[in-house]
């Protein structure tokens, strides 16, 4: 009758436990694929259907792309500012569209050859790290680095030349720390408003978490700022395009600090914590192994390596790709909308500023899209020929790749430049080495850090080189050093 919430558990909770995707998934088999749950004085909806999701955010989107003012993300770390803060509005859509003139699929071509310069460099580093595959490896700083330095470019017109660089360093620790504070359930200081008002741990370190983001990233603007002062030609990139604008768009310092920093730390986060999901699932799937380097060796051939131009000629490649993404999400809860207006969803009353959750993990193991979907298999996507995008914006949204970089009008802006960067780092993986777990060192699928984004626990493997002048090839290319 348009009156009663969605069906869900009675109790009302201050937090959700480590791993909460266990707890909705239950949640959803129970009550069904749109529920309620109360945490604190706040409600939520939780869609588990790809149906709902469709009508929810993408067919009424209108009402459901705001963001709840999170205390700690919101209001403490970002201050309403920067794309995923900001509330669905006219500040929303002009850093966005500021933000997305560098995102485009035609802007991200324009930085092609920095992206495959960096996927060499990544492969380069693996490969000397390892004493030409004799050592095993942690590939976590490498995989952040390779996603870091492509940011850095694209927003600072920079890049970093070592991974033990100070920036590297710090930006990796501030984004592990942002992943930390500002899961959707975690945080008890996000449901019961009197915590707000009293002196904590949470408090400070998202306090200390804000100004660290203006400090580090502050510093990096005011550098872009020294060089176009001295008259050097600086490369087209976000913080330029910020500072010439800055006037005219009516954005003020911490609209630019926090803009560059979120723009950055979102690229680096999920792009390598899905390269590391990779890397740590791939070991133990030699069948999928030795099938993409059949593919690899029969389209590319071993005297060079892939490209951007081979995507569409390595559909196995390809498939294997989007099933890491469905089976490792690095966001298995997305960034959470919220409701604008009261809404009623096929009898059942969504209040106005409900948050709105996009359950992925349901999602992605819905057994009518994905047949025994707890099995990695990278032939569920073979004959797909779409990008994550395009993917995105069927109708049948049964036909949908995966839910990674969510829904709606708050899709992802940088899914373009992921992509890219994900096809050039695992299609040359693949290409160069064989990968080995290690004996006695069991590399966990299951258990992960990060309560919003997902980064898999430490671990180390071996990386076999396939390709007998691998040496010679990657020593082609040295490393730079670019003024910063």
């Amino acid at each position: 009758d348009g009156t009663v919430l969605p069906p869900g558990p009675a109790l009302r909770y201050s937090f959700l436990r480590k791993y909460p995707e266990r707890t909705l998934h239950a949640w959803a088999k129970s009550y069904g694929p749109l529920f309620s749950i109360w945490m604190g004085t706040q409600l939520f909806i939780v869609i588990s259907d790809p149906h709902i999701a469709r009508d929810l955010l993408v067919v009424n989107g209108s009402n459901f792309s705001t963001r709840k003012k999170y205390f700690m993300k919101n209001q403490m770390i970002l201050r309403g500012r920067a794309i995923t803060a900001s509330e669905y509005g006219d500040r929303w859509r002009q850093h966005r569209r500021i933000a997305t003139q560098l995102l485009t699929p035609k802007a991200i071509q324009g930085y092609a050859d920095v992206m495959d310069y960096e996927a060499h460099i990544f492969i380069r580093s693996l490969f000397d790290e390892t004493k030409q595959g004799l050592l095993p490896i942690n590939p976590s700083h490498y995989c952040g680095r390779f996603a870091l330095n492509n940011m850095l470019i694209i927003s600072f017109a920079t890049r970093t030349d070592s991974t033990s660089d100070p920036l590297v360093e710090k930006a990796l620790e501030l984004a592990m720390e942002f992943m930390d504070l500002t899961g959707p359930w975690s945080n008890a200081i996000d449901f019961f408003e009197p915590l707000q008002l009293i002196p904590s741990k949470m408090r400070s370190r998202g306090r200390k978490l804000h100004q660290g983001l203006v400090d580090v990233y502050g510093t990096m603007i005011n550098r872009v700022q020294d060089r176009m002062d001295n008259g050097e030609d600086v490369p087209d990139c976000l913080v330029k395009t910020l500072l010439q604008t800055r006037e005219g768009e009516n954005l003020d310092w911490e609209d630019l600090c926090m803009l560059s920093a979120v723009f950055t730390l979102g690229g680096v986060h999920s792009t390598s914590g899905l390269i590391q999901w990779f890397l740590a699932l791939i070991p133990s799937h030699p069948e999928v192994q030795a099938r993409a380097h059949q593919e690899l060796d029969r389209v590319v051939g071993r005297d060079r390596w892939p490209t951007a131009e081979d995507e569409a000629s390595l559909p196995y490649i390809r498939a294997v790709i989007k099933e890491v993404q469905r089976v490792h999400a690095p966001f298995w809860m997305a960034t959470p909308h919220c409701s604008s207006e009261d809404f009623v969803y096929k009898g059942m009353f969504i209040p106005k500023e409900t948050v709105v959750v996009l359950n992925c993990f349901t999602l992605h193991h819905n057994e009518e899209r994905y047949p025994d979907p707890y099995t990695f298999n990278p032939d569920r996507f073979l004959g797909d020929h779409l990008s994550c995008g395009e993917s995105a914006k069927l109708a049948n949204v049964m036909e949908r790749d995966h839910w990674t970089f969510g829904a709606g009008r708050r899709i992802c802006p940088g899914l373009p430049a992921a992509e890219r960067e994900l096809w050039l780092a695992i299609s040359r993986l693949l290409w160069a080495f064989s990968f080995q777990s290690i004996l006695d060192e069991p590399i966990s699928l299951e258990e992960y850090e990060g309560l919003s984004g997902r980064t898999p626990l430490p671990f180390r493997l071996k990386l076999n080189p396939r390709i007998e002048k691998l040496q010679e090839f990657l020593q082609s290319r040295e490393e730079i050093t670019m003024k910063f």
